[in-house]
């Protein structure tokens, strides 16, 4: 039996015996760009199949199940917290009303004259089969001792003939808990050893066991991560095409997406002789991409034209591609975070222009004005940044008052004042020339981040310098979310490309 006082040795993961490893940092894989598959079977058109209750709910979970693992591979961050509600919510009250009701019957049933077990007795055995929970299946000998220290059948006997020694049960359950827990838990368990109250202590241990049950199940999900990286392409492939096989028009968004994509392509080769690929060299194009002539899209082409039009993506009015809707809000977090680096970027472009350059030389100045536009716009949707450019024109120009004061140079008159606030709350404006071109130039760095082979080599464009930290971290976010979701989805879209693009003789990106 273990010594309840003693915290267990380091695990080893060659012991069975030990207590689980903590989990190492994924590795991602690199797989190629797009899977070398067999084309997907791609539904027929056909009037939509009515489905049944039951068919409904098995392909709900069969949805649920493969979001869960999608998010697990593409978010390195995901785990599960506990859930905690608004301290006046309903579900808070009640919560709170049984659990003292119980709490306080136990209590009672403590303090009665002899006192009777018969709660104490049901949480011992709610107890004991939390901590096996947390046992492996390698923990044969662990599970023996505990199966043997808190024997159920023996505990009825002694709370039947009043010996049931309490203190000393919670005194095993907390060595064995100190244990099995993570060291981020050891506070908790060793603040538990000081309650003398027996209720208020095992209401404690509960807490501290659901606690260790959630630390259990991320340990859980970090431990397969790896595993689920190696199979997630296949596993999200043999899913979507069992959902295409109970509806059959689950590619028609998907479709509509790539045709926008295409189109787009073919008009804007009319003000250019070539469109710049973002995995190889320069690809001549023409309107008659779409209409049939000698020259058409590549196809890499337009599905990075469709990957770069979820920057500009207006939720409610446009259907998000289905291919891509486990990471809608992904997506629409990259397009929001873009959207401010755009107006942070416009904002000290202009602050630059119109302060000069002996100004914004001075150390830690730039970073300043930076620190203050991201904190105003922070948290706030795009329909909003009008406003929010007021406050920053505002702020940016105490803090260009303030610098001149402390290098010695005269302050700004009325005019250049106003011109530094006119001109920043002007950035708000859809056609403000210095906003699109940093939003130009934004989307031109993130386009190629589509090729993870490209990602390194990168060249920041002129005037994002200040946001180049900020930008990275986006690009990369946004490539790895396009790599995945080309590896998963990439037959599909080579097969409704086919269609689109018929004279195009498509065999593969």
């Amino acid at each position: 039996m273990p010594n309840p006082g003693e915290k267990a040795p380091p695990s080893d993961c060659s012991d069975p015996e030990s207590v689980p490893c903590r989990p190492r940092q994924a590795q991602e894989s690199h797989d190629g760009d797009v899977p070398s598959l067999c084309p997907p079977q791609l539904p027929r058109s056909s009037p939509p199949r009515v489905l049944s209750m039951a068919e409904l709910l098995e392909t709900a979970q069969e949805v649920s199940r493969m979001t869960i693992a999608h998010e697990i591979v593409v978010n390195s961050d995901f785990k599960l917290q506990e859930v905690n509600f608004s301290p006046n919510s309903l579900e808070s009250l009640v919560k709170e009303t049984l659990h003292k009701a119980f709490w306080d019957s136990l209590k009672e049933q403590l303090s009665a004259s002899p006192p009777d077990y018969t709660y104490v007795i049901q949480l011992l055995q709610e107890i004991k089969e939390t901590i096996l929970s947390l046992l492996l299946p390698r923990h044969s000998r662990l599970r023996n001792q505990i199966e043997e220290a808190l024997d159920m059948e023996l505990i009825r006997q002694e709370a039947e003939h009043g010996a049931l020694d309490i203190p000393n049960l919670t005194t095993y359950i907390l060595g064995t808990m100190a244990m099995l827990c993570a060291p981020v838990r050891d506070e908790e368990v060793q603040r538990l050893r000081g309650v003398r109250d027996p209720v208020q202590l095992l209401r404690e241990i509960f807490w501290v066991l659901d606690l260790m049950k959630m630390d259990m199940v991320n340990f859980t999900i970090q431990s397969l991560r790896p595993h689920l990286r190696d199979h997630s392409i296949q596993y999200e492939q043999k899913k979507f095409q069992e959902l295409l096989a109970k509806l059959p028009n689950s590619l028609d968004h998907t479709t509509e997406w790539l045709h926008k994509a295409a189109a787009e392509v073919s008009v804007s080769s009319l003000s250019s002789p070539s469109y710049p690929e973002v995995h190889g060299s320069r690809v001549p194009l023409s309107l008659g991409a779409v209409s049939r002539s000698s020259a058409t899209p590549s196809p890499m082409s337009v599905l990075n034209q469709g990957y770069m039009n979820l920057l500009h993506w207006e939720p409610g009015i446009e259907k998000y591609p289905e291919t891509l809707l486990m990471d809608q809000a992904r997506l629409q977090e990259v397009q929001l975070q873009v959207n401010q680096l755009t107006i942070i970027a416009a904002v000290l472009l202009v602050s630059s222009s119109v302060c000069g350059s002996a100004l914004f030389s001075s150390p830690g100045f730039v970073d300043k004005l930076k620190r203050v536009t991201k904190a105003l716009l922070e948290g706030l949707p795009h329909t909003r940044f009008q406003e929010a450019l007021l406050n920053i024109s505002n702020h940016v120009h105490q803090e260009v008052s303030e610098c001149l004061l402390q290098l010695g140079y005269p302050a700004f008159t009325d005019d250049k004042s106003a011109s530094l606030k006119g001109q920043i709350r002007s950035i708000a404006e859809d056609d403000n020339v210095v906003r699109n071109i940093m939003e130009q130039r934004i989307h031109s760095f993130l386009s190629l981040h589509l090729s993870p082979s490209a990602q390194n080599s990168c060249s920041l464009p002129k005037g994002l310098a200040p946001i180049q930290e900020e930008l990275l971290e986006v690009g990369h976010k946004f490539g790895s979310m396009i790599h995945h979701n080309r590896q998963v989805y990439g037959s599909y879209y080579l097969a409704i490309l086919k269609k689109i693009l018929p004279e195009a003789g498509i065999d593969s990106f």
